[in-house]
C-alpha cells in the first residue's frame, strides 16, 4: 500500500468492501466482531442511522475506516448538567494490517469527531478493549480520556476480560 490516502464519506455501495475489510483486517484477541451485529451495523450507513469515513490509497484501495452515529447508549456516564445533551458513539475503527502505527487511524478518528460535531454532537464516547495498547494510543492522540473500565467476559474473551469507555468533549 502507498503512502498517501485521501478520506471521503462512506456509501451504501461501499458496504460490502467494508464489511470484507474489517473481517480480514480487524480481528485480533482484542476486537469484538460478531459477524450478524457488524453486518448490521454497516447496513446502518445504508440506512442513513450510521456514517463512516474512509481512507483509500492512491489506486482507490480501501486503507481503513470509522464509523459513528448519534447515540443515547452512555447517558449514565454523562455529568448531571449535560445528561440531556446529545452523544455520540465511535463504533468501529479499522485500518490495514500493514498501515497500523502511522497515523492513519487517529486521522479517521478525528474525521468521526468533526463529523458527531457537524451533527450538534459535542460529547463522544468509543471503547476498547482494556489493554488494546494501538488502540488506546489512536484515542489518546484524539483526545479522548478513560470514564470507566468494567467486566465485559461476553464481548471480551482475551486478557482482563475487561473494556475500557473514552470520553471526548468537543
Amino acid at each position: 500500500m502507498s503512502g498517501r490516502f485521501s478520506s471521503r464519506p462512506a456509501r451504501g455501495e461501499d458496504i460490502p468492501a467494508m464489511a470484507a475489510f474489517i473481517f480480514e483486517h480487524g480481528p485480533n484477541p482484542w476486537n469484538y466482531l460478531p459477524q450478524d451485529a457488524v453486518l448490521a451495523h454497516l447496513q446502518g450507513i445504508a440506512e442513513g442511522a450510521v456514517r463512516a469515513r474512509l481512507a483509500e490509497g492512491d489506486g482507490g484501495e480501501l486503507a481503513g475506516f470509522v464509523t459513528f452515529l448519534a447515540s443515547s447508549n452512555f447517558e449514565r456516564y454523562q455529568a448531571t448538567e449535560r445528561r440531556d445533551v446529545p452523544q455520540g458513539y465511535v463504533g468501529e475503527a479499522v485500518v490495514h494490517r500493514e498501515l497500523g502505527g502511522r497515523g492513519l487511524g487517529s486521522r479517521l478518528l478525528r474525521e468521526a469527531v468533526q463529523g458527531l460535531r457537524e451533527l450538534g454532537i459535542h460529547d463522544i464516547y468509543i471503547e476498547r478493549h482494556e489493554e488494546n495498547a494501538g488502540s488506546a494510543g489512536m484515542m489518546r492522540k484524539a483526545g479522548f480520556v478513560e470514564v470507566a473500565t468494567f467486566p465485559d467476559p461476553e464481548r471480551r474473551s482475551a486478557g482482563t476480560r475487561r473494556t475500557t469507555l473514552c470520553y471526548l468533549r468537543t
